[in-house]
Order: structure tokens, then C-alpha cells, then sequence
């Protein structure tokens, strides 16, 4: 469950920070259980459906490369549709829930086969209304990144979804990988959550660190999603805006540890406040000897730690006028009993 008082759904983004490998995803969906996110997610790609031919066929020359065109590292990094059963069924054993970004609608139509438990529409598909619409009808719940795009448009995106799927949250994002803070704009976070009062707003952060993705949740965020890596030295994009394991794992517990933090919102003293309050919480006692009958003044008041505990000092203008049934020296405590 995804929203609400329930707690905030944390996302371990692998993408394809996996290098190809199969065997290394596997490693990398135990990391982010034992970590304590809920769960793995990757990106999966038709690539015909995704690129032309001709971005395909373009010289790639990167040090992050895995081929010498750009379909030839894209086709290294792009797992089978059984790879990806594997994938799911080994998510399974550990625990976490599994899904993909289909990148594209024949990755969505087999990602629906594979039952995944939500799609993530990524940031370059957030304005794909044709891919939105098809998405939404097929009623899983949808994760949507907003990166790239406007106000405007994340309007639209809303409205497009909503017509046809009420499970869905929408994420604040910036596509940079690393990200600059002055970038994020979490304020975008309380302008969602203004606009669209009935669904879950989230953050998907590309910065370095953790800090800022607190800040998110403090905001309210009921998703995160952050990118992960087993190191962050490998080939690749994506990670030195990732995350390694002992950093996921802080991120997490603090992320739990913030959401016990942020309590409730009624203020009152709480029972363990009360140790404190018997030792040091002031009340009203007599600056001046009062005697009995006397009407009461502001004057004839002090606030102290008294013993024994008097009367609070926030209803000291309710006292004025009235009298005391005994006479009372000067520094000793207003007890309740004696006011006529």
C-alpha cells in the first residue's frame, strides 16, 4: 500500500547498473532486500520499439561503452524476456517485489505478461501520451517520474491517467545523473501535492548523498526511488549517481527512523514528558504573603519551580478577582484547593 499513513514505498532503481550480467542483477535484488528497500526495479526495452535504426546504427564512443554503436551497448546491457522471468522468479525467493520501466509499449505489453505488481513510467515517457493512455487501461498501479517535463504537462499526465486508472503516484524528478542540489527543487513536492490532493506524491533523486531524499520524505513523499550499484567505479552512466549497499541500507533505516519521528501532528504533553514536568515544569506561587479573602492580582503572582506543583501558569489571568480559602506565605506554591 502506497500512500496515506502507510509507510513510505522505497525503491531500489538497478536499471542497468547490472553490466549485462544476469548473475550480478541477482546479487544486486538480494543487496536491495538485505538493505531493506521494497523493491528492485530495471528498465527493460523492445529496442526496435524504442530507437530508430539509424540511433541504433550511431557511433558509440564512451568509456562507459559496451559496443562500438549505440545498439550494440544498448543490446549488451538488455536482458531476455526470459532473463527477466528468471529475474522475477529469483525476487521472489528473496522476498521484494520485482518490475521494470517499460521503455517502451511492447516492453510494457510483456511486462503485463510478466505481472509485474506495478509499471514505472520513466521521466522520457512521462509526456508519451499514446504510451500513458495504454499503460493506464491495462490497470496495474503506475509509478510516474516527471523529469524533462512542465507543470503544464505533468497536468496533463495526471488527467491522461486518471481517466483511466485511480492507483497511481506521480514522482518529482530532475534528469541529471549526477545532480546538482540546486537542481532538485523539492519545493515541486508540496506544489504536487497541492494540485493533485488524491494521489501519492514521490521523489526520484539522481543526487549524490542522502540527505536530500530525507528531505523529500520529511515533505511528505510516499515513494522514493534511488539508483543503486555494487560499486560505483564500474563502466556506466548511472553510477555515480547511485548508490552502494552500506549507503542504501542508511538511507532506509533512516528513512524508517524519520517516519517514527514524524509522529503526530496533535501537540500535547506526552507520558514522556512527564518525568521532566514533575521536575522542572514552573507554576504559580505567592510573590508576596496573601492572606485569606483577599481578592486576587497579577501582582501578588510569581513563576517558579515550586514544591509542591501549583496551579499552571497559563490560567493565572483566570485567578485574578477571586480569593484564597487560606492564608499563604510568600514563595509557597497555589495549590488548586485553595481558591474559593
Amino acid at each position: 500500500m502506497i500512500g496515506g499513513s502507510h509507510p513510505c514505498f522505497i525503491i531500489a532503481e538497478i536499471g542497468q547498473n547490472h553490466q549485462g550480467d544476469i548473475e550480478i542483477a541477482k546479487k544486486m535484488i538480494k543487496m536491495a532486500k538485505d538493505c531493506g528497500a521494497d523493491c528492485a526495479k530495471f528498465q527493460k526495452s523492445e529496442l526496435d520499439h524504442k530507437f530508430s535504426k539509424r540511433a541504433l546504427e550511431r557511433p558509440y564512443k564512451s568509456i562507459h561503452s559496451w559496443g562500438k554503436t549505440y545498439g550494440e551497448h544498448k543490446r549488451h546491457l538488455e536482458f531476455s524476456h526470459d532473463q527477466y522471468m528468471e529475474l522475477k522468479k529469483h525476487a521472489e525467493e528473496v522476498g521484494i517485489f520485482f518490475t521494470a520501466s517499460g521503455m517502451d509499449e511492447m516492453a510494457v505489453e510483456f511486462l503485463d505478461e510478466l505481472e509485474v505488481p506495478f509499471f514505472k513510467v520513466a521521466s522520457c515517457d512521462a509526456n508519451n501520451f499514446p504510451y500513458l493512455e495504454k499503460t493506464a487501461k491495462k490497470g496495474r498501479p503506475m509509478v510516474v517520474s516527471t523529469g524533462m517535463q512542465s507543470m503544464e504537462t505533468v497536468r496533463r499526465v495526471y488527467q491522461t491517467v486518471k481517466e483511466h486508472n485511480q492507483n497511481f503516484t506521480i514522482l518529482q524528478c530532475t534528469s541529471a545523473y549526477p545532480l546538482d542540489p540546486k537542481d532538485v527543487n523539492l519545493s515541486v513536492i508540496t506544489e504536487y501535492q497541492r494540485e493533485f490532493p488524491d494521489v501519492p506524491i514521490g521523489y526520484s533523486g539522481h543526487e549524490q548523498g542522502l540527505y536530500i531524499t530525507l528531505a523529500a520524505v520529511a515533505m511528505g513523499a510516499k515513494v522514493v526511488e534511488r539508483h543503486v550499484t555494487l560499486d560505483k567505479t564500474w563502466k556506466g552512466n548511472d553510477h555515480e549517481a547511485s548508490l552502494e549497499p552500506s549507503e542504501l541500507k542508511e538511507l532506509v533505516r533512516a528513512i524508517r527512523l524519520l517516519e517514527v519521528a514524524m509522529g503526530s501532528p496533535t501537540k500535547q504533553m506526552l507520558p514522556c514528558e512527564k518525568n521532566c514536568h514533575d521536575k522542572l515544569g514552573k507554576s504559580l506561587v505567592a510573590k508576596v504573603a496573601i492572606p485569606k479573602g483577599l481578592a486576587l492580582s497579577l501582582d501578588m503572582f510569581a513563576v517558579k519551580v515550586g514544591e509542591p506543583k501549583g496551579i499552571s501558569p497559563e490560567t493565572m489571568q483566570q485567578l485574578v478577582g477571586k480569593k484564597l480559602n487560606v492564608d499563604v506565605e510568600a514563595d509557597d506554591s497555589i495549590l488548586a484547593n485553595m481558591i474559593e
